[in-house]
């Protein structure tokens, strides 16, 4: 046995960028946004640092799922990229959920839930 102590279930890569799919099937968001929305709609229970979601943005958007823009901000503040969902990442986002709900299901009946 490990004596290494986990304090709940970790997100897998794929299990991630379905989450911030379904973010970006809400409405376009910058890096940090993403950030801050995971934690508030998890109630903090998805607390990522920003180092973690910008090579998934990368990722997702090198494989085709989003796309990003540049948007100046004004007055000395640094453009922010903002990103949105592509067709391509609507049917991931759709696929994705429903291998999640199935995926769900099956643990609740093993875990009793």
């Amino acid at each position: 046995m490990s004596d290494v102590h986990e304090t709940g279930p970790q997100l897998s890569r794929g299990e991630f960028g379905l989450l911030i799919l379904a973010l970006l099937g809400r409405r376009e968001m910058y890096g940090y946004e993403i950030v801050a929305e995971l934690r508030r709609a998890s109630e903090g229970d998805i607390d990522l640092p920003e180092g973690t979601v910008y090579p998934a943005l990368r990722r997702l958007e090198r494989d085709g799922l989003i796309g990003g823009h540049w948007v100046d901000v004004g007055s000395g503040a640094p453009r922010r990229r903002y990103y949105r969902l592509t067709s391509d990442g609507e049917r991931a986002l759709a696929d994705g959920r429903t291998d999640w709900l199935r995926f769900k299901t099956a643990a609740d009946a093993v875990l009793g839930g």
